[in-house]
């Protein structure tokens, strides 16, 4: 059974830093790209970034670009999500997600608020 796992999220305040990570189980990580995904109350889930199975490459929506950094441990079946200059849109709940798949296996989640 696939399993994901999100933690790392919290209270911040505009301006600041988080790392999410994502424990990942029951397939071959290392063979799946993994994605983040977050999406605001009401609103429809947000693609964040992608990072691939083989070179890392990575890409990343307009919105967080130059201040998130997604990155993976396959030794771990681990992915993370460093969030800096962080901004009050940036409040949601965050997910990662199998695959390229935005509608994929994803996990439960971690909240992510930013507030004054």
């Amino acid at each position: 059974e696939v399993q994901l796992v999100e933690s790392g999220g919290g209270l911040v305040q505009p301006g600041g830093s988080l790392t999410l990570s994502c424990v990942a189980s029951g397939f071959t990580f290392s063979t799946y790209a993994m994605m983040w995904v977050r999406q605001a109350p009401g609103q429809r889930p947000e693609w964040v970034s992608t990072i691939d199975s083989r070179r890392g490459a990575t890409a990343y929506a307009d919105s967080v670009k130059g201040r998130f950094t997604i990155s993976r441990d396959n030794a771990k079946n681990a992915l993370y999500l460093q969030m800096s200059s962080l901004k009050l849109e940036d409040t949601a709940v965050y997910h990662c997600v199998k695959g390229y798949d935005l509608d994929g296996v994803k996990g439960p989640g971690t909240q992510v608020t930013v507030s004054l």
